[in-house]
């Protein structure tokens, strides 16, 4: 999955209306909805407010010019972390009811309730929201450009040099990754051949495994003394220049912030 990471940035570099957007922007905007969808009550409306706020959602995609197998790809990469929790919600009582009506009764005790199933349901309908959100906002803005924006909204420069660091040796470390799964793929090596001997698939793994950590440490002395070697210190951060946002980003971030609001209050009072 990790070498994934290159297809994530190579789309968020195209060019497109939204992909030009002020990382700040996007991220606002991706927020209201995720705070919007979150805090909304545990009842039937989120089907009505999910639909709403797909269609914005799709109109979004729709002007990144992105493909929808794109969308696909990356929302079936998360749907096993989320799958998992709004799957076994269905086997306990929820708070959120009074009364619960068993459907289905299974050995041991176990029973499966109609009202444990609707709110799986709304669980699921929250996620998919969250989710399409994060992968629209990860699949138009390159990651320095997340980090300068999340500066520019007040994160902790120290905070962005970490994570500015982490993300920069994610990528040489995906790169290695590939660089290894060639090599050993040059040499007929498949960890998942059964026609190879158990331990050996073993034993190569965990030599291919055991040279991640060496090159991984080795990497950070390097880097930690480059680093001192240039100054860097816990009082060092990169010089962030102003930025205004231009009167079209403003227009389309109040647009957006009202529909985001109004979207949700109406259907809640609905």
């Amino acid at each position: 999955m990790i070498e994934h990471l290159f297809d994530i940035e190579r789309d968020a570099g195209r060019d497109s209306w939204i992909h030009s957007l002020d990382a700040r922007v996007k991220i606002i905007v991706s927020f209201a909805v995720i705070i919007a969808v979150v805090s909304f009550p545990y009842s039937t409306a989120v089907y009505t407010l999910g639909l709403t706020t797909g269609i914005f959602f799709l109109v979004l995609w729709g002007l990144s010019g992105l493909s929808p197998l794109v969308y696909i790809k990356r929302f079936l990469a998360t749907l096993p972390f989320g799958l998992f929790i709004i799957f076994f919600q269905i086997f306990f009582e929820n708070p959120w009811y009074e009364t619960f009506t068993p459907l289905v009764t299974l050995p041991f005790g176990i029973n499966i309730y109609r009202e444990s199933v609707e709110f799986a349901s709304i669980l699921g309908v929250k996620f998919v929201i969250c989710i399409s959100f994060i992968i629209l906002l990860s699949s138009t803005t390159t990651m320095q450009a997340l980090l300068n924006g999340g500066r520019r909204l007040g994160l902790p420069s120290v905070m962005a040099l970490s994570l500015g660091m982490m993300i920069r040796y994610l990528f040489v470390f995906a790169g290695m990754y590939g660089r290894v799964n060639s090599s050993l793929a040059a040499r007929n090596f498949n960890a998942f051949d059964r026609s190879l001997p158990y331990r050996y698939r073993l034993e190569t793994l965990g030599y291919a495994v055991g040279m991640f950590f060496i090159r991984s440490y080795e990497q950070g002395e390097r880097t930690y003394i480059s680093m001192l070697c240039r100054g860097y210190g816990k009082d060092s951060y990169e010089h962030l220049p102003k930025k205004s946002l231009i009167k079209s980003e403003w227009v389309f971030l109040l647009l957006s912030l009202v529909f985001i609001v109004g979207n949700t209050v109406g259907v809640y009072l609905m």
